[in-house]
């Protein structure tokens, strides 16, 4: 249930995430896609106002009526496609003279000019979208650019529907959030999925490392129950030993110096031998620290192997000073002893078998 719950939550996470980044996303494309479409428009229907009144102007320089330049203009756009983007001619009076509806011509110019003041005053395509979503709709077109023909009282208009404009971007706006919605259930999906995944993944690898942790768990405790066996196995053979007449044959002591002076220390004082700067130092239970002359392997002879065990190369320690047998670094032992040492004692990997076969002694 836990599992599921967390899977869920993840799940509203990306989907809120995804929400969140596509709203602001969609809304930047969408203006941008819009500005360059629109801006293209523009520029076409530009293009094509100053074409004609180049050509326009070129008749008059030919002494062309004004009257016949109007009747060839009209029968050229007569009936062209006005739906979105068109020509148009208009005087000063602003009476329509040419245009593709001839129902139109003679009509006063349909526009409050509002679009055009504003192209002219940003003089850039960055806000096209912004002016003409913000345009009247109720406006049949808009004038977007004008070109006054010289010694005439002509002018050149390029127009545009804003109906038809408005639906080019409102399909505009379907497509990307078409786009957008696709693209996020199939992130949402796929994240979810892997979540799912990665999740089950790590999971597995927790519970082999959980059961690994038991397994070591027990194979410690089982190793410190054997060294309190071992210790009472050791504690009752004292005993047994303390009546036999072949114990007064064993070592009792080992002499150590302290500064000047010969000080015999009972072996069953000792807590744990170590070397330092080829130094061999006895330590015994209340922490008193003394020298020997013999170096760490002369004095592991002189010692019960029974009751000490040469940990390492630095130290040899007592049975009964063995406070915990903790894991330490890869299947290597750490001995914590009840006398304080002066530095960690680390049982190695290939001497932790004969450690743990001297405790089953």
């Amino acid at each position: 249930m836990k599992k599921d719950r967390l899977y869920f939550l993840t799940f509203i996470a990306i989907t809120i995430v995804f929400l969140f980044v596509a709203i602001i996303a969609s809304q930047y494309f969408i203006k941008l896609s819009a500005n360059q479409l629109i801006e293209a428009q523009v520029e076409s229907s530009k293009r094509e106002a100053n074409e004609i009144a180049k050509m326009l102007d070129f008749q008059l320089e030919s002494e062309i009526s004004k009257e016949k330049i109007i009747e060839n203009l009209q029968q050229i756009i007569d009936k062209t496609d006005n739906n979105s983007w068109f020509i148009s001619v208009f005087d000063w009076g602003g009476k329509e003279v040419c245009n593709p509806d001839k129902t139109k011509v003679g009509q006063l110019v349909n526009s409050d000019q509002s679009l055009l003041l504003s192209l002219n005053e940003k003089n850039n395509s960055d806000n096209l979208y912004d002016l003409l979503t913000h345009a009247n709709i109720n406006a049949t077109s808009e004038i977007i650019y004008i070109v006054p023909l010289k010694k005439t009282d002509l002018i050149v208009a390029a127009n545009v529907q804003i109906k038809s404009i408005n639906n080019q971007l409102k399909a505009l706006k379907i497509n990307f959030h078409l786009i957008f919605l696709i693209m996020g259930l199939t992130v949402i999906v796929l994240s979810f999925f892997l979540v799912r995944i990665i999740g089950s993944a790590y999971e597995k690898e927790l519970e082999q490392q959980n059961s690994s942790l038991t397994t070591e768990v027990v194979n410690l405790s089982k190793l410190n129950s054997d060294l309190f066996s071992y210790k009472e196995k050791v504690a009752i053979s004292d005993i047994k030993n303390t009546s036999d007449d072949s114990q007064d044959k064993e070592k009792k002591r080992l002499l150590t110096y302290i500064r000047n002076e010969l000080v015999p220390i009972l072996i069953d004082d000792i807590a744990y031998v170590y070397t330092e700067n080829s130094i061999t130092f006895v330590v015994s239970f209340d922490g008193n620290k003394s020298i020997s002359n013999a170096s760490l392997d002369e004095v592991f002879t002189q010692l019960n192997p029974s009751l000490f065990f040469r940990a390492n190369r630095q130290f040899i320690i007592s049975i009964s000073a063995i406070d915990k047998i903790l894991k330490y670094g890869n299947s290597q032992l750490k001995i914590v002893l009840h006398t304080k040492t002066t530095e960690d004692i680390i049982i190695s990997k290939n001497k932790a078998a004969e450690f743990k076969q001297w405790l089953n002694m």
